[in-house]
């Protein structure tokens, strides 16, 4: 059965352009050169995910007319991947049961405290009801999918990446063992972040993607959470090997 991919947003904690930025990027014309907070939707069958919910959750999701949703991954929990959780609301009215969202236990206490008051003995009408998965390294089923779970490091953090099928998702990461990494072997896609060109605490940057890429010898391979720093689409598409581009907002990836 076919596999829809769309990468929702494909920029930094802070987007593209940034505020108050007068960089080239930052006031590039060009609507590739402009990025929400990195998330992606994948879609097989009756099955549709959401990995992580920032802050444009509900932007994206307009922006795509997505009228359900069966669950949501979160890689880890920075305000900029679990931000926009409050707008599950829209999709317990339409659905008539809670949202299952599948985590690191660690992640899903975060999210139990910067949404406390969805968790509240005594519920308000009307919060989010968010129906709370913990996940480690054993893989797990949602609807018509299996999903693998692959632990790396985001600089010290724990975070997850997931390979859903044949197609392997990792952002917010710059450190991954070789175990974890046998996980993603044989996959045909692969989005996976690259910050920018000069190296990073926390994140590849795109020499360390580009590594990574080749190691891996995916199909077809996909940079995600891009900051302005990266440099124009249009300039760096050109720099990367014929199997490897430049995520965007909106594009939408078949398997």
């Amino acid at each position: 059965m076919p596999m829809e991919i769309t990468l929702l947003g494909t920029g930094t904690s802070q987007g593209v352009p940034v505020i108050a930025c007068d960089c080239g990027v930052c006031q590039s014309t060009d609507p590739y050169d402009k990025r929400l907070r990195s998330s992606v939707m994948v879609q097989q069958g009756s099955t549709r995910l959401v990995i992580d919910a920032g802050p444009d959750f509900r932007q994206q999701l307009l922006r795509e007319n997505v009228k359900n949703l069966t669950a949501i991954l979160l890689t880890h929990a920075h305000k900029d991947h679990i931000g926009g959780l409050d707008d599950v609301r829209s999709f317990n009215w339409v659905q008539k049961k809670a949202m299952d969202i599948y985590a690191a236990e660690e992640v899903l206490e975060i999210v139990k405290n910067d949404f406390g008051y969805a968790f509240h003995e005594m519920k308000y009408p009307g919060v989010p009801e968010l129906e709370l998965h913990s996940v480690d390294s054993i893989s797990f089923p949602i609807g018509e999918l299996i999903v693998q779970p692959i632990k790396a490091l985001h600089h010290k953090l724990p975070v997850l990446g997931f390979r859903i099928g044949d197609f392997c998702y990792l952002t917010d990461a710059n450190f991954v063992e070789e175990t974890e990494l046998a996980k993603m072997h044989g996959s045909k896609v692969l989005v996976i972040n690259a910050l920018r060109k000069k190296k990073h605490l926390s994140h590849f940057n795109l020499e360390e993607a580009l590594a990574l890429i080749a190691y891996l010898k995916p199909e077809r391979a996909y940079l995600t959470h891009m900051s302005h720093h990266m440099g124009y689409h249009r300039e760096i598409q050109n720099e990367l090997p014929p199997n490897v581009f430049l995520g965007f907002d909106g594009l939408k990836i078949h398997i």
